[in-house]
């Protein structure tokens, strides 16, 4: 007997669960457009054969389960729809597998799903909306959108597939390596000293009332690609952007530094863009499906919203660690006298890289009184 023979003679209807269909609409019926369909079929690679129900039956996973995890990947409500594929199922069987072999625990599992589901969602929201509109512009009159799409994602769709496989096994070894290289014990490979920054656009609201949505869709685009670019480029690891903002972090303390003025530096020569400002913490930090959290993460970003414009401020802990580490002098008095004494005696006076300032204490909300550092280039 099937699920669909279940319902019949009055039973009552079965609950609603998230499902994979990616419609807008989260409560909505997988579409009936005939080009949609084809899209769907070239995409996925296969035929709708099963409701949720007969999905989650033949993947041999509660139903129970089975809505947990096509909730955590983000997956839309489909009610009972046909709608399901023979991927659909083999992904249920491979997540329950993992659990059943001991390798993942259940609430691990979910994170699996959770954290996959939202970084692929924003990546293919972005090639549809930035990628596919620009280039499915019909190349002659008289064609529809639709009659070049196909052809195209049909192109695409081989190529970009193992592009992604390419870029995701490429990051998985560099996170893996700085992990396993940094963390002494189990406990620090989810709670890690690291570098945290935070980069802001100064008087962003205001410009959003002046520029048109074109204009302002590009100065974003324009400010988050400069600072994706500048973080990787120097060694640190951009871990997210929010319009106007940009969180990223870095294993030691030189590194965030560098990142922060060259970030200042650079955008400072760009016309189109506001003034910046830079805050940056140094401290135990949780990790989370790719984010961070905690105090440090707090700190970091309070300090963004009391520097200057165009100037980056650090807390104690990152002003300590780039003495302790020679990028930056203890007291610039004694950097002074050392290199009267250096020059004096014939010999090449210690360099550094930084120069740091103290600032007045003030009092910051929920963390007390923090002492900040202004932090500066050192003339070479």
């Amino acid at each position: 007997m099937t699920v669909d023979d279940e319902n019949e003679g009055g039973a009552p209807e079965p609950p609603t669960y998230p499902t994979p269909h990616h419609e807008v609409d989260h409560t909505a019926e997988p579409s009936d457009d005939p080009l949609a369909i084809r899209l769907e079929q070239l995409i996925l690679g296969a035929d709708r054969r099963y409701t949720p129900f007969q999905a989650a039956r033949t993947a041999g996973v509660s139903m129970e389960l089975a809505s947990r995890f096509w909730r955590a990947m983000g997956f839309a409500d489909i009610g009972q729809a046909k709608a399901l594929t023979e991927a659909d199922v083999l992904a249920l069987r491979r997540l329950a597998g993992l659990v059943e072999a001991g390798l993942l625990s259940e609430p691990m599992a979910v994170q699996v799903a959770r954290s996959t589901g939202q970084t692929t969602a924003r990546l293919a929201e972005w090639q549809i909306d930035s990628f596919l509109e620009g280039l499915t512009e019909p190349p002659e009159p008289g064609m529809t959108r639709t009659e070049v799409t196909y052809p195209l994602v049909e192109l695409l769709l081989p190529e970009l597939e193992e592009f992604l496989i390419y870029v995701w096994r490429r990051q998985l070894a560099a996170a893996t390596g700085r992990v396993l290289v940094q963390a002494a014990d189990d406990e620090e490979m989810v709670d890690r000293r690291l570098a945290v920054g935070f980069a802001d656009l100064v008087g962003f609201t205001r410009l959003t009332r002046r520029l048109e949505e074109e204009e302002l869709g590009e100065l974003v685009e324009a400010f988050e690609t400069t600072c994706a670019d500048l973080v990787a480029a120097h060694g640190g690891r951009l871990i997210k952007t929010l319009g106007d903002e940009v969180l990223y972090a870095a294993d030691d303390a030189g590194t965030a530094a560098e990142i922060a003025l060259r970030l200042i530096e650079t955008l400072s020569h760009d016309e189109t863009m506001p003034a910046l400002r830079v805050g940056i913490a140094f401290g135990t930090v949780t990790t989370r499906m790719g984010d961070v959290f905690g105090t440090t993460v707090n700190l970091a970003s309070r300090l963004t919203s009391i520097a200057p414009k165009d100037a980056v401020l650090v807390d104690g802990a990152l002003a300590e660690e780039l003495s302790r580490t020679g990028e930056a002098p203890v007291s610039e008095t004694e950097a002074a006298e050392e290199a009267a004494r250096a020059e004096k005696e014939g010999r090449k006076a210690t360099t550094y890289r930084f120069a740091l300032q103290p600032m007045w204490q003030r009092p910051v909300r929920g963390l007390g009184v923090v002492e900040p550092w202004l932090l500066t280039r050192r003339p070479a």
